[in-house]
């Protein structure tokens, strides 16, 4: 059962998450919503639970975990179909451990961002139905106040929810939690000759193209642990997360992972190693190692297609030829060396004419080394070239997959400085321009300029 917490109060509500489940945002401000959502009264119905799962962690066998501080509060129908409702931070749970089952003001204003802004630009990922406070006192590296975040997915099952009973040799569980996803999210999968192999590879596709998502947009998750991956290839508990800011393949956004095993370029590789770990542990139910093998070798084949999908759309190309590879590694390879601006430099690209140099002027200026880019930029041209689009529909067409807005940790952390004392308002302003991240939004233009000074030293880690 959810703690309650003394005289909750309301932070912020999405009205497109709230629309999922047939509520109005507004509504959610009322002290009815806000006493629910904080867990201080139950809804109607609501029958709350936690749910085991083990995992590993940093890449080591860590043993049971389980939501040491999430609450399912029940199934709700919505015009799009049925969402879970999970309260995160509601208070301790059996598998809390030495924990407070609390979460912190910081922590649930990011996840309920970024939920939301990576709804918004079409990657798969749970929703964040609305943020409530209290001023009640949570210590993590320094005093807090406590908050809950209102998750919602059609489901929370993890690979570590599989892990779980494989290690502990249980294998009615895991034919019981198996049949469970494959019948409620799955149905397709009962036609195969083999259901939990197609299982495994149809999951494991889900994820490839998840994490070609990712780095198409240069989101780091930062702490891809099996108890972090979603059965429903969605983007799933977010911590120290970070939006690539001045590029850097190996950049670690997660200052607790000080090994770099989730940098932006291993992302790809620990993804298909948890896939590899989810198909050990559903190896009792596929059989043959050769099986589950067969349905893992879909990871690489699937997320080089949707990344070369994304890649050409990101730089406005309609057909395809040989080089357009060799096109795209020379682009990220001068904007590793002049560390660009990952955001910046996709947006202004579009901004590119074929046949007037000068159009180039603002996008040259992210680059120190100017000569690398005009190299670079005259291959671009001649590829363009051949090209039936005029400029101006191109720009259209980028513009509408290369994001202007996303949420930078800084940006993040000036809602946060305002809520904490007080000032909700620019937490409400930073989701309404993140969830139009293609749109030019005039007037609004501050969030998507160059991070200032001071946010180089920005960390953020595991912590709540």
């Amino acid at each position: 059962m959810p703690t309650p917490l003394p005289a909750p109060y309301f932070v912020a509500a999405s009205s497109r998450a709230a629309s999922l489940v047939g509520l109005d945002a507004e509504a959610l401000a009322q002290d009815d919503f806000v006493s629910a959502l904080t867990g201080n009264a139950l809804l109607p119905g609501s029958e709350p639970l936690s749910a085991v799962y083990s995992g590993h962690q940093f890449g080591v066998w860590a043993g049971q975990l389980g939501d040491g501080r999430a609450i399912l509060l029940g199934d709700v129908d919505g015009p799009q179909g049925r969402m879970e409702l999970q309260l995160k931070g509601a208070g301790k749970t059996p598998y809390s451990r030495m924990g407070d089952g609390r979460a912190v003001l910081r922590s649930s204003i990011r996840e309920f961002l970024c939920s939301e802004a990576m709804a918004a630009l079409g990657i798969p990922t749970t929703r964040a139905l609305v943020v409530t406070g209290s001023n009640q006192r949570v210590m993590r590296e320094s005093i807090e106040t406590a908050a809950v975040v209102t998750r919602m997915a059609p489901s929370f099952v993890r690979f570590g929810s599989f892990e779980h009973w494989h290690y502990r040799d249980k294998p009615d569980e895991l034919k019981t939690l198996a049949d469970y996803v494959i019948d409620s999210f799955y149905p397709e999968l009962r036609e195969a000759a083999n259901p939990y192999a197609a299982l495994l590879a149809e999951v494991t596709r889900r994820t490839a193209r998840m994490i070609a998502h990712w780095q198409s947009v240069g989101f780091m998750h930062g702490v891809m642990n099996t108890d972090n991956m979603s059965i429903l290839g969605l983007t799933i508990d977010y911590g120290p997360f970070g939006f690539m800011e001045a590029f850097d393949v190996n950049h670690i956004c997660n200052h607790t992972d000080q090994g770099g095993r989730y940098s932006y370029a291993n992302q790809v590789a620990v993804g298909h190693w948890n896939c590899y770990a989810l198909g050990n542990a559903l190896l009792p139910l596929i059989g043959t190692v050769e099986e589950a093998e067969a349905a893992l070798a879909v990871y690489m084949p699937v997320f080089e297609a949707k990344l070369d999908e994304l890649l050409h759309a990101k730089l406005g190309l309609a057909t395809y030829e040989e080089g357009d590879r060799a096109l795209f590694d020379g682009l990220f390879s001068i904007m590793q060396a002049s560390h660009v601006d990952f955001t910046l430099l996709f947006r202004r690209l579009g901004d590119l004419q074929v046949e007037d140099r000068i159009s180039d002027e603002p996008l040259r200026d992210l680059f120190i080394d100017r000569p690398a880019f005009d190299a670079w930029a005259l291959r671009y041209r001649e590829r363009l070239g051949r090209e039936a689009r005029t400029d101006a529909e191109r720009r259209s067409a980028m513009n509408l997959v290369n994001p202007k807005y996303v949420l930078r940790n800084y940006l993040a952390q000036q809602a946060i400085e305002h809520a904490q004392n007080g000032d909700y308002s620019v937490v409400r302003e930073l989701l309404a321009v993140l969830e139009q991240p293609f749109d030019e939004q005039p007037g609004k233009e501050q969030y998507a300029a160059l991070p200032p000074d001071w946010a180089a030293h920005l960390e953020v880690s595991c912590s709540s």
